[in-house]
């Protein structure tokens, strides 16, 4: 006697996938043409440019392997809109291509919803992208809004204030605190990887710089010292910070001054998505009121000059000596 064999279930195509997990309704309101077919249709308002930026999330390099997909969802978007942030830009469209090691449905559903109601927020509407097999792999391209008024990093002049918004190095002391490289408290812990998990990209406060006369700016994803590098180098400029005015998170505040790690994560650790921007000082007051219209505090902490390069000074006003200079995807 023959037993019936049951028959699997067939495995969900790409396109499956697709119609699924990333194809609302009304996901494209915002497009002449959005998901499903080869290209989508875009129209500008008229007098805006397009900004457009491109981020890679890699596991194993730039979040772990079993990272919580709705913070991942969340995250993968918000690195995203902090460029957009960082060059005075509106929102409006993105798209995003996955390679997946195998179909996970609740990974993809706890994914695409961190996704989705971030971009809710921003009202960014998902217009197209790609999915394939490999290992895990998230790419959105953002597309923006701006005008000539745009923020940019060869902007910076001599003699400008140099500013940060929020706070630095509470998400570098949470990957520490993963790895194993210190052991925060439960409070600590949470505050820290949140920071870490679920960026918060200051698009509203790159919208209100915008309006000022001239302001560059860059968002911090790499660490302060890194990033402003690359202002002081497409500005040909160099700058001098003062390291007590570098707004800590809280839980670097127990470890400072004299801890090398807190230190690190301070200037170096990245994975804050703040703006690190520059503005002439006689604009302060201005820089003060964009960052009470978008809600976040704003902080002095050094002027460009011109003798190349960017010093770091302690407390005892005397230079540092800092041998750490930020994440770099080839060298770290």
């Amino acid at each position: 006697m023959k037993t019936a064999r049951v028959a699997e279930p067939a495995m969900p195509s790409e396109f499956d996938l697709i119609q699924r997990f990333f194809t609302r309704p009304a996901g494209a309101a915002s497009a002449v043409l959005g998901v499903g077919d080869d290209a989508a249709l875009l129209q500008v308002n008229p007098g805006q440019l397009l900004a457009v930026s491109s981020d890679m999330l890699v596991a194993g390099r730039h979040f772990l392997p079993d990272a919580d997909p709705y913070s991942l969802g969340h995250k993968t978007l918000a690195v995203n809109l902090s460029d957009l942030a960082a060059m005075g830009a509106t929102p409006r469209w993105a798209t995003l291509a996955l390679a997946l090691p195998e179909v996970n449905e609740a990974w993809l559903a706890a994914f695409s919803r961190g996704f989705f109601d971030l971009a809710d927020r921003f009202s960014v509407s998902l217009v197209g992208g790609d999915t394939t097999r490999g290992p895990l792999n998230l790419c959105v391209t953002i597309l923006g809004e701006t005008d000539a008024r745009a923020l940019r990093r060869d902007a910076a002049q001599i003699g400008d204030d140099i500013w940060v918004s929020g706070d630095l190095g509470g998400a570098a002391l949470g990957l520490a605190h993963l790895q194993g490289q210190i052991t925060l408290n439960a409070d600590a812990a949470a505050a820290c990887l949140t920071r870490l998990h679920r960026p918060e990209p200051r698009v509203a406060l790159g919208l209100a710089l915008a309006q000022l006369p001239r302001v560059a700016a860059i968002d911090i994803s790499d660490g302060l010292l890194a990033d402003l590098g690359h202002i002081l180098e497409r500005s040909n400029v160099g700058a001098e910070i003062e390291l007590t005015s570098v707004p800590s998170h809280s839980a670097l505040l127990a470890l400072l001054p004299g801890s090398a790690l807190a230190r690190r994560c301070l200037l170096a650790g990245g994975d804050d998505y703040e703006l690190c921007f520059c503005a002439p000082v006689d604009d302060a007051a201005s820089v003060l009121a964009a960052g009470a219209v978008a809600g976040v505090s704003v902080h002095r902490i050094g002027r460009i000059g011109s003798v190349a390069g960017l010093r770091v000074i302690g407390q005892d006003g005397r230079q540092l000596q800092i041998q750490e200079r930020g994440f770099d995807h080839f060298a770290n």
